[in-house]
């Protein structure tokens, strides 16, 4: 990041951070509450530029000039009403000596202070004058764009970004003040207040600040992304305060606020920070959790080459019928519900533990063992060795083999693929895979010379007996081609367009993520009708509040509704958890069975019982 970069372009390409609150931090610093905080730029600024370098050195991509209260309403109140100019001016000064070329520097415009409606007497005009005049000050200072924070009333905001506008070349990043109703403290639903401010074409984004804590807030989040398509900002308090021994504090620690941080991304927002009571410990924790996914999702891979089927290009040979490539294949042929679970190989060379759970899963009648392809840009034992295993010492099960495109260059894959025919491996499912940086390897260079729709149509060609090289084989693979799919997907729009072509691919059955939110997975499969296949949900089992959590914050593509955060959370010990997870499974499972041609169950932490008990195959109390 450089400090000549404009907002706009960083907008364009990334998350950006935001600094935490600086009047918690001056309180901290001994201040008493009473005083003019922003007269501290002209009576202390090594104070001010001490706690903008801690914001810096925590991660913010820009910090916030110590203004808010310096328009020359709030200024009169300390008799400071004529210092408008020389107190915005010093602020942007420490603030760039501060940011040098690590950070932006924000000019920070709070309300006057003062009613702005028809029995008031602040007028319009005269309001507007007050936040030209504080504007003029900081773009002639040098601020690189202008926020504007803690507004309650949308009459007032749209009569500063009225005078900014007029007043200063510059962006506009302009924020509400919501209450827990959803609703600014005047009683309007905030997704219309935002609707009217991002109409405004300076405003470069719209968003919340103040007033309620990371888990209020994240509910008007939602409902703002319906009514704008402009970058969202999203800088809530560290919890709402509590007063203790006579001192006022925030309860909400840096990790629970970067696990909010991590929900704000996954809801859209852009720019993410914090306000009264967020330090830059949560900053810091903020940053290292958002920036990640963000830089995961930058390098989101692009296929590198373009797979045309073979019917286009090649007479082929004949297909073999889906119903006579495998048991599974014949289920999905008959409409027959599949049963699967998931059980990922082991981190060392021992598969002794995992061919037994398989065993067990045979035994009580599962139709397939679902095995991850190194899940989470995670190392393991490969995939393919673990079915071959499966299928020589428990050939009453079969397997249903990831095959994932972040690991194998386009020659590897098509070599696997034949591997796993002539060894008898019918069943794939074809992922794109998580890239590298969301691992435990985040050096490591991912491939994707496919993605997984190209991969599908590599996987069907060879079904006709047509390799990469257009190369007729001797005789067609027999492979059952199945492919992923999110009903929760963050961009449900790109999901769905990427699951249409993958059935246009030659998918023939799709597994989907863990699915928590019933409601969303029928809106999915509702907006796939004219396109659909047979789908597999895929169901996690919750054993844990902590596992919920985790579910939630640290697995990309899996949305963990709050109600039942809440009901996990009331399982006071570890076997009532584990109760609940598969009560809760079971729940999910009877809501979508007749929308849905089978499940594939995962196996928290390896223990199969808990799938099994969840399929019924077994009694809970067994578990």
């Amino acid at each position: 990041m450089t400090g000549k970069e404009t907002l706009k372009s960083l907008l364009s390409r990334q998350v950006i951070l935001g600094d935490g609150a600086m009047g918690t931090m001056l309180y901290q610093q001994g201040v008493f509450l009473n005083t003019c905080f922003d007269e501290l730029n002209l009576k202390a600024p090594d104070m001010i530029k001490k706690v903008h370098q801690a914001y810096i050195n925590a991660g913010a991509d820009f910090i916030e000039t110590n203004t808010f209260g310096a328009n020359s309403y709030k200024l009169a109140k300390y008799g400071l009403g004529d210092q408008v100019e020389q107190i915005n001016t010093a602020a942007t000064q420490i603030a760039k000596q501060a940011a040098g070329e690590n950070a932006l520097v924000a000019g920070a415009i709070g309300p006057l202070g003062r009613e702005l409606t028809w029995h008031s007497s602040v007028t319009a005009e005269q309001a507007s004058q007050a936040f030209a005049q504080q504007a003029k000050a900081l773009a002639a200072a040098g601020v690189d764009f202008l926020i504007l924070e803690t507004f309650a009333n949308t009459e007032e905001i749209l009569v500063a970004i009225k005078a900014l506008t007029a007043a200063a070349d510059l962006p506009i990043v302009a924020q509400m003040t919501v209450g827990e109703e959803n609703e600014t403290p005047y009683g309007e639903k905030i997704e219309q207040a935002i609707e009217r401010i991002a109409a405004q074409s300076a405003v470069v984004a719209v968003g919340l600040n103040c007033s309620t804590g990371p888990a209020g807030m994240l509910n008007s989040i939602e409902r703002i992304h319906q009514v704008t398509d402009k970058p969202l900002s999203v800088m809530p308090n560290a919890g709402l305060p509590r007063e203790i021994e006579g001192r006022t504090l925030y309860m909400s620690t840096p990790e629970y606020m970067a696990e909010y941080a991590k929900r704000f991304y996954e809801k859209g927002a852009k720019i993410i920070g914090g306000c009264c009571g967020t330090t830059p410990d949560h900053i810091r924790e903020m940053a290292k959790a958002v920036k990640a996914i963000d830089k995961a999702a930058a390098s989101a891979p692009e296929p590198k080459i373009a797979i045309e089927s073979a019917e286009k290009t090649v007479e082929g040979l004949e297909p073999i019928p889906l119903g006579k490539r495998s048991k599974i294949g014949q289920k999905l042929a008959q409409g027959q519900k599949i049963t699967a679970i998931e059980i990922t190989p082991p981190r060392g060379t021992d598969l002794t533990a995992t061919l037994e759970k398989v065993r067990l899963c045979a035994e009580n009648g599962i139709d397939a063992i679902n095995i991850p392809d190194g899940p989470r840009a995670s190392s393991r034992v490969s995939p393919m060795v673990t079915a071959i295993m499966i299928q020589q010492q428990i050939p009453d099960i079969e397997t249903i083999l990831h095959v994932c495109c972040r690991d194998r260059n386009l020659i590897g894959m098509q070599s696997d693929m034949l591997g796993a025919s002539a060894i008898g491996l019918a069943n794939m499912l074809l992922v794109t895979g998580d890239p590298p940086k969301v691992g435990e390897y985040p050096d490591v260079t991912g491939v994707f010379d496919l993605d997984a729709i190209a991969l599908t149509a590599v996987v069907q060609n060879l079904n006709r007996g047509v390799d990469i090289g257009h190369n007729v084989l001797s005789k067609p693979l027999g492979l059952t081609v199945g492919v992923g799919a999110n009903p929760v997907a963050t961009d449900l729009e790109r999901e769905i367009d990427r699951f249409e072509q993958k059935v246009e691919a030659g998918a023939e059955y799709a597994i989907t993520q863990p699915v928590f939110d019933v409601d969303m997975l029928f809106n999915f499969l509702d907006r796939i009708e004219s396109y659909r296949i047979p789908i597999i949900a895929g169901i996690w089992p919750l054993v844990s509040y902590k596992n919920a959590e985790f579910m939630a914050n640290e697995v990309p593509g899996v949305v963990v509704p709050d109600e039942l955060l809440d009901k996990m959370s009331k399982a006071a010990t570890k076997p009532e958890g584990v109760r609940m997870g598969i009560e809760i499974a079971q729940e999910m499972i009877e809501r979508i069975n007749d929308r849905v041609e089978g499940f594939a169950v995962s196996a928290p932490f390896g223990k199969v019982k808990i799938p099994l008990a969840v399929m019924g195959k077994i009694d809970i109390d067994e578990v």
